[in-house]
């Protein structure tokens, strides 16, 4: 017998994982999810993400603002920003880092729908990955006779229902993402 709560704890895990993973995908809208993971290394050696190291703004659907919590490292993240190449330049604007977004081409956005393609396919390996574990486990419980044939069916049919759930949930957040990102 295996607990479903576990089943969807696991499968719900790398549901966000891949929400997090094409957050940084380019869409043509600025997003805080395409900088706040850019590391920059900042008081002499020391690694953050952006996200770390102050807020971010979206003040329109093509620029980015950037404002550090400790001004006296401004330009150390500004130079950090730069040196990730992240398509974007940042220019020091007072106690702000701007930085505009260009326009993309349509062979940049087609790009961009592979790898969002390739995404995809990485986060549904994970989930049939995840049911292998899981189908392994009511097999061995079979096997051992802990649970009748009729038992194994149920769950079986349930770890696959379940599975369909969490593919389908993919799926759907992949193609409003492609939305987005053929503009």
């Amino acid at each position: 017998m295996i607990n479903f709560s576990d089943v969807n704890a696991r499968m719900g895990k790398i549901t966000d994982l891949f929400v997090n993973d094409i957050g940084s995908i380019r869409t043509g809208r600025a997003t805080p999810g395409l900088i706040e993971n850019v590391v920059v290394t900042v008081y002499g050696g020391t690694k953050n993400k952006l996200i770390e190291l102050g807020g971010i703004s979206v003040p329109d659907v093509r620029s980015l603002t950037f404002q550090p919590w400790d001004q006296s490292i401004i330009r150390e993240i500004c130079n950090g920003i730069q040196a990730a190449n992240i398509g974007m330049t940042p220019v020091v604007d007072g106690q702000l880092i701007r930085m505009s977004l260009p326009m993309m081409t349509q062979e940049q956005r087609e790009d961009y729908v592979k790898l969002l393609g390739r995404k995809l396919e990485g986060a549904r390996g994970m989930i049939r990955d995840a049911r292998a574990d899981f189908r392994k486990k009511l097999m061995d419980a079979k096997n051992a006779k802990t649970v009748s044939e009729d038992e194994f069916k149920r769950d079986e049919a349930e770890l696959q229902k379940v599975t369909d759930k969490y593919i389908g949930g993919l799926e759907e957040i992949s193609k409003k993402k492609e939305v987005e990102i053929r503009g």
